[in-house]
């Protein structure tokens, strides 16, 4: 069809962009095609979605000139960065600055980012209420991602700013996981007290992105919040006891404690976890679950996600134990 508009997915093999990726492949009709973005297009996920009809192109985050020409002919690109494979923020702000560099150069009609808010907003560097990390951040996962939004804004890319909310499935694998402690039992462990955490399944971030693009210049120079529920730490773990088999009980610990954590990444998750408690209202009404809906009439409530998910999960690791 020559009328099809393609939209390149970067990040297409992962679990949100990969919503994405489904939802354009599952509506045939939809006048969308799909072009997913990868480093390595021999992954089993990259030759999935090239069985079902994508375009697989090889691209990477730090080399721009890939970047416009995995661009070039696309009416739509979904842009994402990943600061969980390098920690850096620093290298967020430059991959976005690709990304948005790349979008311009390549006449990108229209740019789903998908973003956060900058925390040093509510926390200037300058402010011992929050420890100051990587130099010139205070929750770096966030605020490299909100420099970017600068970056697509100075290079004139017609863009819809995607603000996400946890995805349910980062307290299932990882470092987000209960942890099991000395007592034998499994316990969710952050600073959260009586706080709402927006929450979502990462199927339905894509599916909500592609009714974005499905949108066309309604939502472009907007910023979109979306969420399914907003849910407490013990609601939460309410949950997970259903997928794991066996009670989980949330844990509070101040942010202080959890930043003394020997694990990888416990700094970052004690400022993430303490801006989203102290800062809970501003956090919570900036991911409107009735946005997401009148995006993704489908869209998962927790209970659906729960009763959805598989109860094959790995066995939680202890809490001495470090995941890689």
């Amino acid at each position: 069809m020559t009328d099809t508009k393609i939209i390149a997915v970067i990040g297409a093999t992962g679990a949100t962009a990969g919503g994405l990726a489904r939802a354009i492949l599952d509506d045939p009709a939809g006048g969308f095609a799909c072009r997913a973005i990868t480093r390595r297009p021999e992954s089993p996920a990259a030759r999935a979605l090239a069985e079902r009809g994508a375009e697989v192109v090889v691209a990477d985050l730090d080399d721009e000139a890939s970047l416009v020409r995995a661009f070039e002919g696309v009416y739509g690109a979904f842009c994402m960065t990943s600061f969980f494979e390098h920690f850096s923020a620093e290298q967020e702000a430059l991959q976005a600055a690709h990304l948005a560099h790349a979008a311009a150069a390549a006449g990108v009609g229209h740019a789903v980012w998908s973003t956060a808010q900058d925390t040093r907003r509510w926390y200037p560097l300058d402010d011992d209420r929050m420890p100051t990390l990587q130099g010139r951040f205070k929750v770096p996962l966030w605020d490299g991602k909100a420099e970017g939004d600068a970056a697509f804004a100075s290079a004139g890319v017609p863009t819809t700013y995607l603000l996400t909310p946890f995805h349910w499935e980062a307290f299932t694998l990882g470092q987000g996981a209960p942890r099991r402690g000395e007592d034998g039992t499994l316990a969710l462990t952050i600073p959260l007290s009586d706080a709402k955490l927006p929450g979502i399944a990462a199927e339905d971030i894509g599916r909500c992105a592609y009714a974005i693009f499905q949108a066309g210049e309604r939502l472009i120079g907007s910023t979109v919040g979306i969420a399914s529920e907003h849910l407490t730490a013990a609601e939460l773990a309410a949950g997970l006891s259903v997928i794991l088999g066996e009670p989980v009980r949330y844990q509070h610990v101040p942010a202080d404690v959890l930043r003394s954590f020997p694990a990888p990444g416990a700094e970052l998750a004690g400022n993430m976890f303490q801006f989203v408690a102290e800062q809970n209202d501003a956090f919570c009404s900036a991911r409107d679950p009735r946005t997401a809906r009148s995006l993704n009439p489908r869209l998962a409530s927790f209970a659906d996600w729960v009763a959805d998910t598989p109860r094959s999960l790995p066995q939680p690791a202890s809490a001495s134990t470090s995941s890689r």
